[in-house]
């Protein structure tokens, strides 16, 4: 049995080492730096994002020890919720982002978003990364809906589990001229070209079918999706090719 003494000595030693990962979050290298690599997310603002459809407003998208979080519903009441986007448009680029979620959490990440007043959401037009805590029905359900999937059509290219419960994923997705990988910690997990009959098709027999502007576009805005039991990321990071 571990003594009290041993006890917070190893408290202590991870609170050091949480603290050190903090502090070198949301940074970038000189190295990354002189390759073209640009934070999204500075880790202390919101600077750079805005809520689709709605701009500048204060919504439940904050930021918390060097986290982009959204607030759960429960703890955010007449705050405004909603997908908040990047107020820059990319089309081709290589995006690395840090995520974790709550338990039996469901979000994602929107690429290619046309935003328009007749487009209600960010998903009726950008595709999505899918992420998911395991324990979410969807896990289960439908392999296409697994974390690291192109939303609803296909399961994972290559298995990717997740890390466990309250853990950082690493996540990449790169796309140029249209074609897109996913990436999940370090896995590739879909692969999809935008350009191709094939996709159209895909789509047309989709439940996305209702939406013309969906997985049209391969220039966009990057969306993180709002999860009413919370969201966060951090290290989000891009370098256009």
């Amino acid at each position: 049995m571990s003594s009290c003494g041993e006890k917070r000595a190893t408290e202590n030693a991870l609170s050091e080492t949480e603290n050190t990962l903090s502090e070198s979050s949301n940074t970038l290298s000189e190295s990354e730096k002189a390759e073209g690599w640009t934070l999204l997310f500075d880790g202390t603002t919101t600077d750079g994002w805005h809520l689709y459809n709605r701009g500048e407003v204060p919504s439940a998208w904050v930021v918390r020890n060097g986290e982009l979080a959204c607030l759960p519903a429960d703890s955010s009441l007449g705050i405004e919720h909603g997908d908040l986007v990047s107020d820059k448009e990319y089309e081709n680029y290589d995006l690395r982002f840090e995520w974790k979620i709550s338990e039996a959490g469901n979000s994602g990440v929107f690429i290619n978003v046309i935003e328009r007043e007749d487009l209600p959401k960010a998903w009726v037009s950008g595709p999505e990364y899918q992420l998911l805590e395991d324990t979410n029905p969807d896990f289960a359900a439908d392999e296409k809906k697994r974390a690291g999937c192109l939303y609803g059509f296909y399961p994972q290219k290559n298995d990717a589990p997740t890390q466990p419960l309250g853990e950082w994923n690493q996540s990449r997705i790169t796309q140029e001229n249209g074609k897109i990988e996913f990436y999940l910690n370090d896995i590739l997990t879909a692969e999809e070209d935008f350009n191709t009959e094939a996709w159209k098709e895909l789509v047309a027999n989709s439940g996305f079918k209702t939406y013309p502007e969906f997985g049209k576009a391969t220039k966009g805005r990057i969306g993180l999706q709002d999860w009413s039991k919370g969201i966060s990321f951090r290290n989000i990071k891009i370098k256009e090719l």
